[in-house]
């Protein structure tokens, strides 16, 4: 598409600045989790969970599963990658040491098999740790002849864990799938629809009551029709006895001219014309015009929006806008009434608005723009015919006066007189009020028409628009496949420009948090994913600490704006962290030889949970994600033991996960 809108909304926790977006939750039953679900369906989940990123709740529903009676080589090999997922083996407790203990002798209960040999090949790998290159060398074979699913996950989520010389080895590997994958399946083209919110349904307006104005028209037609009916016997009786036959025969034209001005007035005065409005002899019933405000506003500016970017071939858009002044006008007053629920943004109907826009061009080079109801113009030869029929009849009438008053002797011709004028009076006004409920009906039978194909059209327009969506839209596997290579490359630039191998560093962590402006989206108990990010890197060396930051634009992995910064293990002397529900988390760090430093990590959740979630469970979620924990971790532990923490973490001194006989 050529212009894409975003899919965040505008809002704001009463604390936050400009560039604090509010976001799109997208309705997903992929991490649903029914309370009566099978091991296998839980183990299912969460291994989904796993794969898009979420290794701290993927690891309590495989957990779980297992604790149900499911386990198997598969299974187990999961959950090992749950386990040590963004984490590394200091962030382990004694009792996670210990199941791993315990699962590393389970291997060779389970039957041969591919996941049987890449359980044992991960083991064995854990088990490697500080071990020299020699040492490394007989288990890296083994991973190299793992097969491809099983390899590339384990260097995925073992990440953490392999350093050193193990992960020099691996890292050349590790850097040229990234490379390959990170701009892979059309990213640039598809991450859009990952933030754009998922469309309202079509509406269209419905037809417009006169209620009032009907009801007083069919209110006040009999007693006209009754005196017409009156008069006219009158004054046929009083012509009957002046001159029978001449009586019959004006009767019967009268009558005869009288039914054809009605079925051919019935077509022309009785429908609604191109240049008519419904009842535009009575006063109509307006609906309120939707109040000015922040939602009405946004409809406005996106039809001026839309109309200027689709704008006919012999218009500029200024003159396009200038000449289609009315009709948008009359179009975002719709959609503004139409939509003013609480809290749905003009997001969600951009669609609609860009699909009016596109009508009205098409309408335009149809020569339909102004016309609203073509179809009803009345035919030259209908009109000739009423004007006849009227022109007969009124002669007709008149003749029977004449016939009536002939000859007569006084009172008679009195009474034909008040008979006649009784007859055109109430003739006329009657016939003014029938026409009048007949162009009300007519008018609520073209309405109700033209509702229906309206929105018949716009439900199309809907699902064309929403199968378009959902054709674009990454999924969660490719959102996180996209960042992990983002980091991977990252990294290998830090290490580049500070000339640093793995075998250098004690370890390193990395942190990802939004970067403001953003759009941010999210699957039903899934992390917020970001369209800008500001991607940290903390190496940790014997010299000390070097953090590299840049900004990332997710759509085409771009980044600017690096900074680079280093400080000893001792000149960090403490760190925070401030939680506020109405702005997010914040982690500050506190050295001795400058200004304390505060990192947004998260922005607040506030408003933007589904019903049947949980606030905690998708901030934890979040956290995790973003390198939070794992970060916060070691590097308060720096601000709490300085050079005493690399003693207890040197690669050197690393004890080896033990694997059972």
């Amino acid at each position: 598409m050529s212009d894409i809108d975003g899919a965040t909304y505008s809002s704001a926790a009463h604390d936050s600045t400009i560039g604090i977006q509010a976001g799109v939750v997208h309705n997903s039953s992929v991490y649903f989790v029914h309370p009566d679900a099978s091991p296998q369906e839980k183990y299912r989940v969460g291994v989904r969970l796993l794969e898009d990123g979420v290794p701290s709740r993927a690891l309590e529903v495989i957990t779980d599963a297992i604790a149900h009676g499911y386990h198997n080589a598969e299974v187990r090999f999961h959950w090992v990658l749950a386990m040590f997922s963004t984490r590394t083996h200091h962030d382990l407790s004694t009792e996670e040491i210990q199941q791993l203990h315990r699962a590393s002798g389970l291997v060779r209960s389970y039957p041969e098999g591919e996941w049987k040999e890449a359980l044992r090949v991960a083991f064995e790998l854990l088990a490697a740790l500080g071990s020299t290159g020699g040492a490394t060398g007989p288990v890296l074979k083994q991973l190299q002849d793992l097969p491809p699913r099983q390899h590339d996950a384990i260097l995925r989520h073992l990440d953490l864990m392999l350093t050193g010389g193990l992960k020099d080895d691996l890292w050349a590997e590790t850097l040229e799938k990234a490379e390959v994958e990170r701009l892979g399946n059309d990213r640039a083209k598809r991450v859009w629809a990952y933030f754009e919110p998922s469309p309202i349904g079509a509406r269209a307006a419905l037809p417009r009551l006169n209620t009032a104005a009907a009801a007083a028209a069919q209110a006040a037609l009999p007693p006209r029709v009754a005196l017409f009916v009156v008069s006219s016997a009158a004054l046929g009786a009083l012509a009957w006895i002046a001159h029978p036959a001449l009586a019959v025969i004006e009767s019967l034209v009268a009558l005869g001219a009288g039914r054809a001005a009605a079925r051919c007035g019935i077509q022309w005065w009785g429908r609604i014309g191109p240049d008519q409005t419904a009842g535009s002899d009575t006063p109509q019933p307006h609906s309120p015009a939707p109040p000015e405000g922040g939602f009405t506003n946004s409809v406005r500016n996106r039809f001026d929006h839309y109309f200027r970017v689709r704008t006919p071939h012999e218009f500029t858009p200024d003159a396009w806008l200038a000449h289609t002044a009315e009709v948008r006008s009359d179009l975002a007053s719709e959609i503004a009434d139409l939509y003013r629920e609480r809290r749905i943004g003009v997001e969600r109907v951009n669609w609609l608005i860009r699909y009016l826009a596109e009508e009205a061009r098409n309408r335009h080079n149809n020569g339909t723009l102004f016309d609203r109801h073509p179809q009803d113009r009345t035919p030259i030869r209908t009109k000739v015919l009423t004007v006849t029929a009227l022109a007969v009849c009124g002669a007709a009438v008149l003749a029977g006066l004449a016939t009536a008053v002939r000859g007569a002797v006084q009172p008679r011709p009195m009474w034909a007189l008040l008979a006649f004028l009784g007859v055109a009076w109430s003739g006329h006004a009657a016939a003014q009020l029938w026409l009048r409920v007949r162009r009300e009906r007519h008018r609520l039978a073209l309405e109700a028409q033209e509702y229906q194909e309206e929105l018949a059209a716009r439900q199309k327009a809907h699902q064309r628009w929403k199968a378009f969506l959902d054709e674009a839209r990454p999924s969660e596997l490719e959102m996180e496949t996209w960042l992990a290579c983002d980091k991977t490359s990252f990294v290998d630039e830090a290490l580049r420009h500070h000339r640093l191998t793995w075998r250098d560093l004690i370890t390193h962590t990395i942190l990802v948090a939004p970067a403001r402006p953003y759009k941010r989206a999210r699957v039903q108990g899934g992390p917020w994913r970001y369209s800008h990010y500001v991607i940290r890197l903390f190496l940790f060396t014997r010299d000390g600490i070097r953090e590299v930051s840049s900004e990332l634009t997710f759509s085409d992995s771009t980044r600017r704006n690096e900074q680079r910064s280093n400080y000893r293990f001792d000149a960090l002397s403490s760190v925070q962290v401030t939680e506020n529900a109405d702005a997010g988390y914040d982690l500050e760090l506190v050295l001795t030889n400058g200004p304390a430093r505060k990192i947004r990590v998260k922005d607040a959740d506030a408003r933007q949970l589904a019903p049947d979630e949980s606030a905690r469970e998708i901030s934890e979620i979040s956290l995790s994600t973003a390198g939070f924990t794992h970060t916060f971790r070691l590097l308060e532990g720096i601000a709490a033991d300085g050079k005493g923490w690399l003693e207890r973490h040197n690669p050197d001194n690393l004890t080896s996960l033990q694997i059972a006989d």
